[in-house]
């Protein structure tokens, strides 16, 4: 799997697996959720210009350098703040969500950031049951951040606290700082003398 930054002609894509992954809610009686409109075009294009959009490919599958999943993020009070992540359902149970999210923990110290943060149905199995198992929790009403909860209130007048919903975070380990390099001047060694170009040369791998 590739993990890569969006380019501007995959933002239709994202859009086309924003709506086949809505569909799975429909199963759950959440009709509006999977109904609900893909992030517009505008809005990609912004994440994509701020180095905000990432998406998952196969290369070496038939879908090729096609997206298979997207993530977009925020920095919000301190973590980075999971917007919308999304896999399409036939490219399911691949671990595409989860190798999305761990390029976002990889990413995120170097900025100085210390977690990842995100809101989800409390009650739908891919939902905050799938996040608790890679390493999120629930936060109480009493740990959200001023930022958390602005979110919250806007996706309560988007009417999605029609059904319960959490606030989860990953807490990351701090970049570790470049270790020093040092330069050395090797002493000659008599058994590493090269062998004469001549000679039969054994080299592991080769065809």
């Amino acid at each position: 799997m590739r993990i890569r930054s969006a380019r501007r002609s995959d933002l239709r894509l994202l859009q086309d697996i924003e709506r086949a992954a809505g569909e799975p809610f429909r199963t759950l009686g959440m009709h509006s959720v999977a109904d609900d409109d893909p992030p517009p075009l505008d809005l990609l294009e912004s994440y994509r210009r701020a180095g905000r959009c990432w998406v998952a490919t196969d290369p070496l599958s038939a879908t090729g350098d096609r997206p298979l999943g997207y993530v977009i993020a925020d920095p919000v009070d301190g973590a980075l703040h999971i917007e919308q992540i999304s896999v399409d359902p036939v490219a399911a149970r691949r671990g595409i969500g989860r190798t999305l999210i761990d390029r976002l923990a990889a990413l995120a110290p170097g900025q100085g950031l210390t977690a990842l943060t995100l809101t989800t149905f409390s009650d739908v199995p891919w939902n905050a049951p799938y996040y608790a198992r890679i390493g999120f929790r629930v936060l109480h009403e009493r740990e959200l951040t001023d930022g958390l909860r602005t979110i919250r209130g806007e996706e309560a007048q988007h009417g999605l606290d029609r059904w319960p919903r959490v606030c989860m975070r990953r807490d990351l380990l701090p970049a570790q700082p470049s270790a020093p390099t040092t330069t050395t001047t090797p002493t000659p060694n008599p058994a590493s003398v090269p062998a004469p170009e001549s000679a039969s040369v054994a080299v592991s791998g080769a065809p």
